[in-house]
């Protein structure tokens, strides 16, 4: 591997204050600033010595020069401070309406956000939402149109003081490198990158671009620079750790040892008694498998870093999100959509231990590969196939989100944007969806002849397409659980509390199963099953609840005004 290029140094900073107003940020103004301070002119003046003593002047002077010594202090700790700390102050002003184009953060010439401490202009932002449009619509509908109240709580990046001051000798690294293996999807990855930032800023390493695995079920081969924005990523975490793009010459081993034995739920002072003195000896660490192994439960400042890695660094490369934005567009030109994420692919059928709903034929096809890889089963082993889907196990199919998505007063005219992987049986996986909302699209429908191709044998840059097509929806939906819907319920969250209807399953499924229910009443219980859906839902300190799928309290803060 070629050297890595470093990333410019910042080559302007804040002007130390003069020492004059330094005494009147550090000192109120007392009995000691009025030693030093004329009322009438603020000119720096020493006390007047008493003729009858020399030694009355002396406790002025020893004061005088502490005063000199806490001033020069004070400018020492300013100093070790970094003037491109990444901050979103609670109090900053209002940010207009997003554009419908792609934002692009500004930069100066030195290659650097202008300013780094607001960043508005590094999140990936949705469309505006259109809210309840039209004369014609019945209450049911304009409710499910109906954008949730998000109480004040706007995104809210304070680092500490201590987090701030640790990053002077953090980002400038030389020696000790990190390097992980980041598995699974686009989303699965996303938040083994996420990690991998923190575990980096705990080891206080240089963190080498992630290497994204080849994916054994979808046989994807991109690398970080075919999804993601290398040269944005560096810089919006120039504040938090290095990264470098390769690794250094003098670091390339043969035989390095890859640690992919980590235990689930691991701290950061796990993570720095196991591995911080390997990476001094070793200059080198390469880790595997961190797929949820990091406790959800950081201290405050790693959970916002969390938050900035995930919806400020991670943006994707500019062709897929130039594609993936001229795509939302077309959708939201024409008013308000749905994005569903059906998991209806056949390796989900596969994985959850669930029947497709589509016949004997087809479950005996999911049967089979189940049997014969029964490593991929990831439901539980002692469940039937109805308890799975009493418990909300399953995936949604296709009638049973119809339905929901009917009970909760989606109109039948309403547009609907497909996202996923293609459906197990195809055309007839999807057949009862399209009977009851006819105007369902996929991103291979609404694309223009050519403008996919450079995408069709890599799954990861379609699911980023399909990530910014559903970030601009008026309503999403996941038909099941995942890292898609995590992630989605967490960013439409942080950009303005966008609609996002999680199906309680577990209380729905009954209620499919009784038909005396009428379609009134059945509409009725969905809607006060899903009532709160969308509003500001705090994280709490359960185990699996993360920060990047419930950004409140920890990313976003209440106030009245913020940056979106």
């Amino acid at each position: 591997m070629a050297k890595s290029r470093t990333s410019p140094k910042t080559t302007s900073r804040n002007p130390s204050p003069p020492p004059i107003f330094l005494f009147h940020y550090l000192l109120p103004v007392s009995a000691l600033t009025t030693l030093l301070f004329s009322p009438k002119t603020h000119r720096f003046r020493l006390p007047k010595p008493s003729s009858s003593s020399s030694s009355s002047s002396s406790p002025s002077i020893l004061l005088l020069c502490f005063l000199f010594s806490l001033t020069f202090l004070g400018i020492s700790i300013l100093n070790l401070i970094p003037t491109y700390s990444a901050i979103i102050p609670c109090s900053h002003s209002a940010a207009s309406t997003p554009s419908l184009s792609p934002i692009s953060p500004k930069t100066s010439s030195s290659g650097f956000i202008d300013d780094p401490r607001l960043l508005s202009d590094t999140v990936m932002v949705p469309l505006p939402a259109h809210g309840a449009l039209g004369a014609n619509l019945s209450s049911e509908e304009k409710e499910f149109w109906e954008q949730p109240n998000g109480e004040g709580f706007r995104p809210c990046l304070d680092f500490g003081l201590g987090y701030r001051i640790s990053s002077a000798k953090i980002v400038k690294e030389r020696r000790r490198f990190l390097l992980v293996v980041a598995s699974g999807g686009l989303n699965q990855q996303r938040n083994q990158i996420v990690d991998a930032v923190v575990i980096a800023r705990v080891l206080e390493a240089v963190l080498v671009v992630p290497v994204l695995q080849v994916n054994l079920i979808w046989g994807d081969e991109s690398e970080f620079s075919d999804i993601f924005d290398v040269a944005h990523f560096k810089r919006t975490l120039q504040a938090d750790v290095r990264v470098v793009s390769n690794l250094p010459s003098t670091h390339l081993m043969s035989r390095q040892k890859i640690m992919n034995k980590i235990p689930h739920d691991v701290t950061p002072q796990w993570i720095h008694a196991r591995f911080y003195n390997q990476l001094n000896q070793d200059g080198l660490l390469v880790l595997k498998g961190l797929d949820s192994k990091l406790s959800k439960n950081l201290p405050p400042d790693l959970q916002k870093l969390r938050c900035k890695v995930a919806f400020h660094a991670l943006r994707f490369a500019a062709p897929i999100q130039a594609l993936g934005n001229q795509l939302a567009k077309r959708m939201w030109i024409e008013g308000p959509y749905i994005a569903l994420h059906l998991r209806l692919e056949k390796d989900v059928w596969v994985r959850t231990g669930c029947l497709t709903g589509l016949g004997p034929e087809y479950d005996d096809i999911i049967t089979k590969v189940r049997e014969s890889q029964p490593e991929y089963l990831t439901g539980r082993l002692n469940m039937t196939y109805n308890q799975r889907r009493l418990a909300g196990l399953c995936p949604l199919n296709a009638l049973e989100i119809a339905r929901l998505l009917k009970g909760l007063g989606a109109p039948r005219s309403a547009r609907i944007y497909s996202a996923g992987g293609e459906a197990f049986g195809e055309s007839r996986a999807l057949q009862p969806l399209v009977a009851e909302f006819p105007n369902l699209v996929t991103k291979e429908m609404l694309a223009k002849e050519g403008e996919l191709s450079p995408y069709m044998n890599k799954p990861s840059a379609l699911a980023a397409i399909d990530y910014l097509v559903s970030l601009s929806s008026d309503v999403f939906v996941p038909s099941h659980g995942g890292n898609m819907g995590r992630a989605m319920q967490g960013h439409r969250a942080y950009v303005g509390h966008r609609k996002f209807i999680k199906p309680n399953k577990r209380a729905m499924m009954p209620l499919f199963e009784d038909t005396s229910i009428s379609d009134d009443e059945f509409g009725s219980i969905m809607r006060e099953l899903h009532k709160s859906q969308g509003k500001p839902e705090p994280r709490g300190y359960m185990r699996n609840r993360d920060v990047i799928s419930l950004p409140v309290p920890e990313c976003m803060c209440k106030h009245k005004t913020g940056i979106f």
